[in-house]
C-alpha cells in the first residue's frame, strides 16, 4: 500500500471537513447526491467522449498503481543479472535455459528467452526497448484520462452551480424550496473543484510518476541482458548497473 496516496487522502478530506465544523457548519451540508451525480456523471461522460472505452477502462484498472507501491527490488535484480552473467560466463548461455522457470518478472524472463534463443544483442535491445516504451505509452494515455477529468470536474462543476441557481429562480415564490438549489448550486462547485485537485490530478500525476519509475528499472534491466548476449565481463556489468543505485547502496568497491 502506497502510504503517501492513502495518507494524502486522509489529510485532504480531514482538513476540509475539520475546517467545515471548526466555522459551524455539518458534514450533512456538503452531502448533496445531486451535486455528486452532476459532477461525476458529467466528467465520466466527458472522458468517455474524449477517450476510446478500452483507454477508459484502462484507467480504472490502473487505480491500483497510484495505491499500491509495486515492488521494485533494484539491487536484487542487479544481483539477478549478475548471478546469470557468471553462469552464462562459465557454462554458456544455453545453461540459462535451465535459470529460465525461477525468474518471476515477465519481461525479465522474456529477455533471457531472446538470449537463449539466439538473438543478437542489438536486436534483443531494439524488441525490449519498445516493449517498453509501448508499455509506458499505455500507462501514460491511462494517467491522461485522470488528467482529463481534472480539467473536466470543476466546469461540470460550475454547470451543476448554474443549474442549482436555474432551480433556485424557478422557485422564488416558494421559500421552502430555495435553500435545496442553492445547496446543490455550491456543493456542486466544490465537489468539482475538490475531486479535480485532491484526487483527479493527484492520481493521474501519481500514475506517471510510478510508470517512469518502472520504465526506469526495465531501462536497467535491458542493459543488463545486452551485457550478457555480448559476454560482458561481470564486474564491469556491475559497475554499469550500480550506477542506478543511490551512492550509499552501491558495493564498497563502487563506493571507493
Amino acid at each position: 500500500m502506497d502510504i503517501a496516496t492513502i495518507l494524502g487522502v486522509v489529510i485532504a478530506i480531514g482538513s476540509i471537513l475539520g475546517g467545515q465544523a471548526l466555522e459551524g457548519g455539518h458534514v450533512g451540508s456538503v452531502l448533496q447526491l445531486t451535486a455528486f451525480i452532476i459532477v461525476m456523471g458529467g466528467t465520466i461522460g466527458a472522458c468517455c467522449v474524449q477517450n476510446p472505452l478500452s483507454v477508459v477502462l484502462k484507467s480504472i484498472s490502473m487505480v491500483s498503481l497510484a495505491l499500491t507501491n509495486p515492488p521494485h527490488d533494484v539491487k536484487g535484480t542487479i544481483t539477478q543479472i549478475l548471478d546469470l552473467a557468471n553462469v552464462s560466463r562459465k557454462q554458456g548461455l544455453l545453461a540459462l535455459e535451465g535459470k529460465i522457470k525461477d525468474l518471476h518478472d515477465p519481461f525479465f524472463k522474456k529477455g533471457i528467452q531472446l538470449i537463449v534463443d539466439g538473438t543478437d544483442p542489438k536486436l534483443l535491445q531494439e524488441i525490449l526497448e519498445i516493449e517498453v516504451e509501448h508499455h509506458e505509452e499505455e500507462g501514460v494515455h491511462a494517467a491522461k484520462v485522470w488528467e482529463a477529468a481534472g480539467g473536466y470536474a470543476p466546469t461540470v462543476g460550475i454547470l451543476g452551480a448554474v443549474l442549482g441557481l436555474i432551480h433556485v429562480m424557478e422557485n422564488l415564490a416558494d421559500p421552502s424550496k430555495l435553500g435545496g438549489g442553492i445547496a446543490v448550486a455550491f456543493v456542486a462547485t466544490v465537489y468539482g473543484v475538490g475531486a479535480a485537485n485532491l484526487f483527479f490530478l493527484p492520481i493521474g500525476n501519481k500514475m506517471k510518476f510510478k510508470l517512469k519509475e518502472e520504465a526506469g528499472l526495465r531501462t536497467m534491466v535491458i542493459m543488463g541482458l545486452v551485457g550478457l548476449a555480448q559476454g560482458e565481463n561481470p564486474r564491469l556489468l556491475q559497475e554499469k548497473l550500480e550506477s542506478f543505485l543511490p551512492p550509499h547502496e552501491r558495493s564498497k568497491e563502487d563506493k571507493k
